[in-house]
């Protein structure tokens, strides 16, 4: 069995070989342990300290593209090169290398296919109360909107099986964290959380540059994602706000119109259709965007046997097929 560790870099000349000293050079249960950076654009040594420090292989950028499409790029050339785990680490040495032996231990062992490292966020110093805050805040969002129970989802310490990593798809272009939790709730792609340490700060947080930018980029980011994989839901819930105030000033107006002269109440009567109107229109996108989103995972279930065929041969299209029709074991031969 082969584990990968991947890490996203830019920029990170001063801290790389830190974290990637660190590192596990051997687990129970693994065969072969490589290493793989993504070299996001960096104008500095980076990928100089990378190969000298003796990394098996370098995605490299030449322009800056962000974290998003960094995971993806590393999740291919990891998949291209034969990885059955691949662990998503950082190149500041937030986490500690030694819990990757927690991180994969639940695929090893057939129990998960992703696992998320869960960071002790109330006992880390140089998160600011704010920021713990937050963090606690957007988990709870992202475990309401993907039905899991991950406690901590911005971490981006976690590891995939094979089979879990070819079925992932990021459309956003800030951050990989939020919305891959909610496609693997929508999946039920069994996943686990694990207690991990972190280390102490070597540098300022490259991902946000103030604490309201990195609030609202989150939420843009989980709200996009719930609207991608549960229209219906979300949509039904917005356009009942509307739907429910008309059908209240609709039946104030009728009262006052068997009751009372009405004639001066015209303004409710027409308020009431607009906001019946607007409720009505709002459900019938909800469920056009829920059509479009039951032809996306059509879309993302030929994608995935189109990248188990480039990945792993023409020789697994049986198995493909199988794994279409309900077969959930990946196993490699």
């Amino acid at each position: 069995m082969k584990l990968i560790i991947q890490i996203p870099c830019y920029n990170e000349e001063e801290t790389l070989e830190i974290a990637l000293n660190d590192l596990p050079k051997a687990i129970e249960g693994i065969d072969t342990i490589e290493y793989l950076i993504i070299n996001d654009g960096s104008t500095d040594h980076t990928t100089e300290v990378a190969k000298k420090w003796g990394v098996h292989y370098v995605v490299n950028f030449k322009k800056n593209k962000g974290l998003a499409k960094g995971f993806m790029a590393g999740l291919d050339a990891c998949l291209r090169n034969g990885a059955d785990i691949i662990v998503n680490t950082d190149a500041d040495n937030q986490y500690s290398g030694q819990d990757i032996e927690k991180l994969v231990r639940p695929i090893i062992e057939g129990r998960a296919d992703i696992v998320i490292g869960d960071r002790p966020i109330d006992e880390t110093e140089h998160f600011s109360p704010m920021k713990k805050k937050l963090q606690h805040f957007g988990s709870w969002v992202v475990r309401a909107a993907s039905d899991t129970d991950i406690p901590d989802a911005p971490s981006g310490f976690r590891a995939y099986s094979r089979e879990a990593a070819m079925r992932i798809n990021v459309t956003n272009e800030y951050t990989y964290t939020l919305e891959t939790i909610v496609q693997a709730g929508r999946e039920r792609i069994p996943m686990e959380h694990v207690p991990i340490r972190t280390n102490g700060e070597l540098r300022p947080s490259r991902l946000f540059h103030s604490m309201m930018g990195y609030v609202r980029k989150s939420m843009v980011t989980i709200v996009r994602a719930y609207i991608m994989y549960k229209p219906l839901k979300f949509f039904t819930f917005v356009g009942a706000i509307p739907f429910i105030a008309g059908l209240i000033l609709g039946i104030r107006y009728l009262y006052l119109l068997i009751t009372v002269n009405a004639s001066g109440h015209v303004q409710s009567l027409i308020l009431s259709s607009t906001l019946l109107l607007m409720g009505f229109i709002t459900f019938i996108i909800g469920f056009m965007a829920d059509i479009l989103a039951k032809n996306r995972m059509i879309l993302e279930d030929i994608q995935y046997h189109v990248r188990k065929i480039d990945y792993e041969g023409k020789e697994n299209i049986g198995l493909s097929i199988q794994e279409a029709y309900g077969r959930d074991e990946y196993k490699k031969h």
